[in-house]
């Protein structure tokens, strides 16, 4: 999978059945670097069949969670196509692996939920946004940060304006095939746009409003912008066609099939940079004018309770920081394992992120230099 949106997070952040392990590792797209991939890969099967171990499974139990990530060692399909990083993520009835466009350091966690904190910066609205890049004859979708840009895969998305067009007038010839009774039992007659155009907006209007229902399917719950590319025509008509709530200003004109994934996430983030920026800096004085009364606070025992409940508007958090410990969510209470990490321990500030998201909240994932009032963690809340 390539695309990781809020509704793939949701079912991973349902509590799993037992232990559940989480891999990160980077990956190369090209180069002598991908022959070294799989044995990065196996390197940290290893590790989790230690970790195993140590929580006392038995061979059989460890053989289900482990074999479906073995199996990718054995693909050779799979190594050929991939992105930055490799997210890995199984349980007992789970598995789920995500080839994405941001390089992780290696990383394996097994403990009694997913590890989520490495994600952020592809899950928070702090850097991260998609460019739509429209032509009569191709559509394509790009998932880009300041540093990466990867293609998402389309689906439901008609792939050009003449695709559109020729459904149109088969599902026509259809209708005047059936032939349906209208009043006075005569044939009912269909008029439609797939014969005798004479008015070419309408027609692309009609495709964009295709590609719009697509993706607003695929990236139904999303909060991150979307960046139009495409000649100055076209965007306009785009904009009228589309309900994704994030669309963000006008766009940039010029041909996209002229431009490749990269070139186009750098004249997109000239427009991004400013949004994000502005984003962040607002939410930062905010906090700071509130720190010290009850709506924010940078108490971790504060913070993470309120993530669960949904009380939390605004989240930062620090970037390779960890509070390993546990969440008794019965009796709201914490216990936090710094010198040593204990069976079952999770990191506490991916639990407050993650839980913040899933309540609709905002985070920022930030190095600690960026953080505000310079803690690990910081938290403007809803009441």
């Amino acid at each position: 999978m390539s695309l990781l949106s809020m509704n793939e997070l949701r079912i991973l952040m349902e509590k799993p059945e037992g232990l559940c392990i989480s891999i990160f590792m980077p990956t190369h797209r090209a180069g002598e670097q991908t022959r070294q991939d799989p044995i990065r890969l196996k390197n940290l099967i290893r590790e989790a069949q230690n970790r195993l171990t140590g929580a006392g499974l038995t061979s059989k139990e460890m053989k289900g969670l482990l074999k479906p990530v073995e199996e990718l060692l054995r693909d050779e399909f799979f190594w050929q196509h991939q992105n930055d990083g490799l997210a890995i993520f199984s349980s007992a009835g789970l598995f789920r692996c995500y080839r994405l466009p941001l390089s992780f350091d290696e990383l394996v966690v097994v403990t009694h939920r997913f590890h989520i904190k490495p994600l952020l910066p592809l899950l928070t609205s702090d850097g991260r946004f998609y460019i739509l890049a429209l032509s009569q004859n191709k559509v394509r979708l790009v998932d880009g940060t300041r540093y990466t840009a990867s293609e998402v895969a389309l689906e439901d998305v008609p792939e050009s304006l003449a695709d559109t067009l020729r459904y149109d007038s088969e599902r026509n010839i259809q209708l005047h095939t059936a032939e349906p009774v209208g009043k006075g039992g005569q044939p009912a007659i269909f008029h439609g746009h797939g014969d005798g155009i004479d008015d070419a907006k309408e027609n692309i209007l009609k495709y964009f409003r295709q590609i719009d229902a697509g993706l607003s399917k695929m990236l139904h719950g999303e909060h991150i912008p979307l960046i139009l590319a495409g000649v100055d025509y076209l965007l306009p008509i785009y904009a009228k066609a589309n309900t994704y709530p994030c669309l963000l200003g006008d766009g940039f004109a010029g041909n996209p099939e002229e431009l490749s994934t990269e070139e186009l996430c750098k004249r997109a983030w000239a427009i991004a940079e400013p949004y994000f920026t502005k984003e962040r800096m607002e939410a930062s004085a905010r906090y700071e004018q509130l720190l010290g009364t009850q709506q924010a606070s940078d108490d971790l025992m504060k913070v993470v309770p309120a993530s669960y409940q949904g009380r939390i508007e605004t989240l930062f958090v620090a970037v390779g920081v960890q509070y390993w410990g546990t969440f008794d969510i019965e009796k709201g209470r914490i216990t936090l394992h710094q010198q040593e990490v204990q069976p079952g321990d999770e990191d506490l500030l991916d639990f407050a992120a993650i839980h913040t998201l899933l309540n609709g909240g905002v985070v920022f994932a930030v190095a600690p230099e960026q953080m505000p009032g310079k803690a690990n963690v910081a938290a403007v809340f809803r009441y």
